[in-house]
């Protein structure tokens, strides 16, 4: 696997850091592009997201992860959503036009606040081929009253939503509730004792990695049964 370091431009002079993430081998033809965004609390270099960025390019899919503005500013306050919404888009427009991409299918979303910023590009009619929500900060914490769903009926495309069950910003019935009243198709894949992060009690006896490589491995799958198949 080979990992390249990118800076991309994204308005007003601004250029964040990216990576891609390529496959040992070629990717097949009907293997889409894979592009991820960080949380709120980190930048794209955090453990998780990297994992899930070389896990997928590890099972044939290129990869491409990228910071905010903020973070790539070196500052700690989330951008407001327009400015996230549209770093996200330039991102996409240069994965689209790299001739060696060469992205036939796009399929977008990250972790917690990169997922929801995802999914509001989605919204707008973005054309990518499905959302990936690991995370999906459906409400504040202790705010469940505060639901962040008005427009995820606007999506068209299938999406994965991963959630643990201790995320204390995803009230799991909730999530189920919203699920089913959407439009598209939707996925959901619960991680047992998982939080926010995705960090399970000691007392499960299970590692941070192999959480991750479970996470991996059900992203696969989707892809395959949906947006590579469409």
């Amino acid at each position: 696997m080979r990992l390249e370091k990118r800076q991309v431009p994204v308005g007003n002079g601004l250029r964040v850091p990216a990576v891609v993430a390529w496959p040992t081998s070629p990717a097949a033809p009907e293997h889409p592009v894979i592009v991820l965004a960080h949380g709120a609390g980190n930048d794209m270099h955090a453990p998780f997201l990297s994992a899930v960025h070389v896990g997928l390019a590890g099972h044939g899919y290129p990869a491409v992860k990228f910071n905010f503005p903020y973070t790539a500013q070196g500052r700690r306050a989330p951008d407001r959503g327009p400015v996230l919404e549209a770093c996200y888009r330039h991102i996409l427009d240069a994965v689209r036009a790299d001739p060696d991409l060469s992205a036939r299918r796009i399929v977008i979303g990250g972790k917690s606040l990169g997922g929801r910023i995802a999914s509001h590009v989605a919204a707008g009619g973005a054309a990518v081929a499905g959302v990936l929500l690991l995370g999906y900060p459906l409400h504040p914490a202790g705010k469940p009253d505060q639901l962040r769903t008005a427009h995820l009926g606007a999506i068209r495309v299938p999406m994965l939503f991963v959630a643990g069950t201790r995320d204390a910003l995803c009230t799991l019935p909730l999530l189920q509730q919203t699920l089913a009243g959407l439009p598209a198709a939707t996925t959901l894949h619960v991680v047992a004792g998982g939080d926010h992060s995705f960090d399970l009690p000691k007392r499960m006896g299970r590692t941070a990695r192999s959480v991750w490589e479970e996470i991996v491995t059900v992203t696969v799958k989707w892809i395959a049964a949906g947006p590579a198949a469409a």
